[in-house]
């Protein structure tokens, strides 16, 4: 049997370690909230506000650590990177499951924030082995993982949490050790020796990280919308349980079984449309209209008064998915082959960043809005907030296309539209 580093390397590899990583992270998010709001003597108010503290706790260590695991991804490979965060989300699970107080789901998220580099070194693994033209197609593809582990996590993470709201925390750590395994036997690495350069700590630590982007104007152009998107998408799960459970009185399966859906429809429409789509509109086109959808989307969560409205916004909902893979395809074309791996560092610590603030705001905004003393109450507040920063995303990223049309002739490493 072929080592690992002697296998050819492929989108597959890294599609199976995507799998297993969104598997284990979705399984526990319709039980965390409720299993907060247990410690928190079952305030509902209290407990949103507790879980908004852990959700940015976790935000805030990715933002310090993703940067400084890019860098050293683009110094010793993608696949000890990958092995890194593995191991870190199993011992973050095993804690949580065996927490016997709040203070210890602090600490696990804080181990669990660090090594959160998997996100953005599949990113760079799929840039090392996709050309250009063909790199839409993988983020979708890649996108289709995600939504392939949000199909089986939650649903499975819901039906394992009306025996016992820990079990799921243990299966989620079964998955991260087998994708410890997979990636320790299986995956082959990405990054050529060639490509490899010096670990440079100006670029490890996030601020200085983000300063190098200066060099490449287009991609630190887009940082900003990026930055929006991801901290809307932040608020969104960050409170979907809290929501879906107060308004329409969802358990933990059919919290579940929303997301499920969810991942579902953003799995084929990222694993099937994207390569289609984004290659006929261009990346820019793609983006803009799928904030557009978003935008319509998110105001229409917050004013669903059914629960079988979510189902439907979901449906119609599903092409926003593109807007991630249609960006990092715009992206990764400005980009040296050589700074792959720091750049999506970079982009990982600005989604950890915008999942400090975001998590934050979503929760207390719920908590505020549902209040007793409220005379109307507004559970639906944060995706209301949520559609306002997908509008600052659209504004953002328009000027940054139109400013790279005007001064970047079109080409071959260019989408001219």
């Amino acid at each position: 049997m072929p080592s690992a580093s002697a296998r050819r390397p492929a989108v597959g590899f890294i599609f199976v370690t995507l799998m297993l990583a969104i598997m284990g992270f979705s399984m526990i998010i319709p039980v965390l909230p409720r299993l907060v709001v247990q410690f928190e003597g079952g305030d509902v108010t209290g407990g949103s506000h507790s879980f908004g503290w852990l959700v940015s706790i976790y935000a805030l260590m990715q933002f310090v650590g993703s940067p400084v695991l890019g860098a050293l991804s683009d110094r010793f490979g993608r696949r000890p990177i990958i092995l890194i965060a593995a191991a870190g989300s199993a011992i973050d699970y095993v804690i949580m499951a065996l927490a016997p107080t709040l203070a210890w789901f602090f600490v696990a998220r804080t181990i669990a924030g660090f090594t959160a580099g998997v996100y953005a070194t599949a990113n760079a693994y799929v840039v090392d082995i996709t050309p250009p033209d063909k790199r839409a197609g993988a983020f979708g593809l890649l996108g289709a993982a995600f939504g392939i582990g949000f199909v089986i996590g939650p649903a499975l993470g819901g039906l394992l949490g009306q025996f016992d709201l820990r079990l799921p925390f243990w299966v989620a750590a079964g998955c991260s050790a087998l994708n410890w395994l997979f990636g320790l036997f299986v995956l082959p690495e990405s990054l050529p020796r060639t490509h490899r350069r010096a670990f440079d700590w100006k670029r490890a630590n996030p601020v200085g990280a983000l300063l190098a982007l200066r060099r490449l104007p287009s991609v630190l152009g887009l940082a900003g919308s990026y930055f929006c998107l991801v901290t809307a998408q932040t608020m969104i799960f960050s409170t979907w349980a809290l929501h879906s459970s107060y308004r329409y009185h969802w358990d933990p399966l059919g919290v579940g079984l929303s997301l499920m859906y969810a991942g579902l429809l953003s799995g084929l429409v990222q694993g099937l449309l994207v390569r289609r789509i984004v290659p006929a509109i261009g990346d820019s086109r793609a983006v803009l209209s799928a904030f557009g959808v978003a935008i319509a989307a998110y105001v229409a969560y917050a004013l669903a008064p059914q629960g079988w409205m979510v189902f439907a916004i979901l449906t119609g909902g599903a092409y926003a998915t593109i807007s991630g893979p249609a960006l990092q395809s715009y992206i990764t074309r400005r980009v040296p082959p050589n700074e792959h791996g720091a750049v999506q560092g970079v982009y990982a610590g600005l989604a950890s960043l915008a999942g400090i603030p975001g998590p934050f705001i979503a929760t207390w905004s719920f908590g505020w809005a549902i209040a007793p003393e409220r005379s109307l109450p507004l559970p639906g507040i944060a995706f209301l907030e949520a559609a306002l920063l997908i509008v600052l995303a659209f504004t953002l990223a328009l000027r940054c296309f139109r400013r790279d049309a005007a001064h970047n002739p079109p080409g071959p490493a260019a989408d001219p539209r």
